[in-house]
């Protein structure tokens, strides 16, 4: 038998960590090549990491909560193959199992982020549920099949669990001054009926991933009124045949990314990255799109989305959502996108300064329509009007060039004509 290490693979563009949200696999489990051992979080996407031997289990290399950088090792598995295999003898077996049995619970006590909050939302004490995990460690599987069972156990007071801190490999090898330039973090105090909520997974990598690029990029923002009565009008008009030819609503949203196109294809530098000594203008157009969901934000792109209609783009929206909402967004498609389109219309906002989806230059955000008085024609009159308010990264993109691209996304939606809609 010889040994094999799996490391933390890269799940997504610019994408350089993952958190271990939850170990399929325990030391001494078989698995084939290409079985799931773990579920990683990053900022873009949840995925599961497969093995890439046949083999069994050797040891697990890190928690589940803990963050990993690209690259570092998180299991090993004992595969065929390499060195002759060394028999044990019948006197050492029974040291070995008295040893499993002795740290069988030396992780009972250490629990992720995840599992802690689930033990507070559903009022688990964590010292009465037995864990699966390595060396009896509480799982987040553990705790869902608890809740499942309608077998919780939920006294008067549950006392909170000590939470014991487990450096990295990294960590423990060389301990690393911060800078003295690093702002020390507030202290936060809890008062009765404060609810702590850990800030692990998606939103821990979202976090991380929102402060670098407001570090790194130089955010100028830029917002464009535009009237996009005759859009309204449009839609209003068609959305009930295109619901009933193709299965899909007709949203806004396709609307304003086909306008995100045309201002792409006549400003082509807006579709730009920075990457340090240059600026790299990309080629294809692949809109990134931000999907909520109740727990996390999800950028899956919508490839070559110059080569589709409004049609193409409402089937890629729709489609996007719904996968997002199950969870069944794979990583490869939250990946290669040039330009972030973002709707938070449809959450009621009418103004917004958005962080941009780095290394991107630039993001846009649409949005609600509201009814507004404007001055037509020497009168006042009742429009729909939009708001649509971009950031943009400094250091690759000016003013100007910026002001022009929303100009040319303004005057496509209001050339809209309703009896002229080309929606295929």
């Amino acid at each position: 038998m010889k040994t094999e290490t799996l490391t933390m693979p890269q799940l997504g563009e610019s994408v350089t960590e993952g958190t271990i949200s939850l170990w399929l696999v325990k030391p001494g489990d078989t698995v084939k090549k290409y079985d799931p051992i773990a579920e990683v979080i990053t900022d873009k996407v949840t995925a599961e990491v497969p093995s890439s031997f046949d083999g069994v289990i050797d040891k697990l290399l890190a928690e589940e909560g803990d963050t990993l950088q690209v690259g570092e090792a998180i299991v090993t598995l004992q595969v065929s193959g390499g060195s002759t295999e060394v028999a044990a003898t019948e006197e050492e077996i029974p040291a070995v199992k008295e040893q499993t049995v002795q740290t069988d619970q030396s992780m009972k006590k250490r629990y992720s982020p995840a599992v802690l909050k689930l033990s507070a939302e559903h009022g688990i004490n964590l010292d009465h549920v037995n864990g699966t995990g390595a060396g009896g460690r509480i799982t987040r599987k553990d705790l869902l099949k608890l809740v499942e069972s309608g077998q919780v156990n939920q006294p008067d007071v549950v006392e909170a669990p000590t939470i014991e801190t487990v450096p990295t490999k990294a960590e423990a090898a060389v301990e690393t001054p911060a800078p003295k330039s690093a702002p020390k973090p507030a202290m936060s105090t809890t008062e009765d009926g404060d609810i702590e909520i850990p800030t692990a997974g998606v939103r821990q990598a979202i976090a991380s991933n929102m402060v670098r690029s407001k570090q790194e990029a130089p955010h100028a923002w830029l917002m464009v009124e535009v009237d996009v009565t005759n859009l309204v009008e449009a839609r209003n008009r068609h959305k009930d045949q295109f619901f009933k030819q193709e299965g899909v609503k007709l949203t806004f949203l396709p609307f304003f990314m086909k306008a995100t196109v045309e201002g792409l294809k006549k400003h082509p530098i807006m579709n730009s990255q920075w990457a340090g000594d240059k600026i790299i203008q990309k080629r294809a157009i692949n809109l990134s799109l931000a999907v909520a969901t109740q727990e996390a934000l999800f950028v899956p792109v919508v490839k070559h989305a110059d080569e589709l209609s409004i049609k193409g783009l409402a089937r890629a929206i729709d489609d996007f959502g719904k996968r997002a909402q199950a969870g069944k967004l794979s990583s490869s498609e939250m990946q290669g996108g040039t330009f972030t389109v973002n709707n938070t219309g449809s959450f009621g906002s009418i103004q917004s300064a958005p962080i941009l989806n780095f290394p991107q230059a630039a993001i846009l955000s649409v949005e609600s329509i509201v009814k507004r008085p404007v001055w037509v024609n020497g009168m006042f009159a009742a429009r729909d009007m939009v708001n649509l308010c971009m950031s943009i990264d400094h250091r690759v993109l000016d003013g100007l060039v910026a002001g022009q691209f929303l100009q040319t996304v303004k005057q496509a939606l209001e050339s809209i004509d309703p009896d002229q809609l080309a929606l295929y």
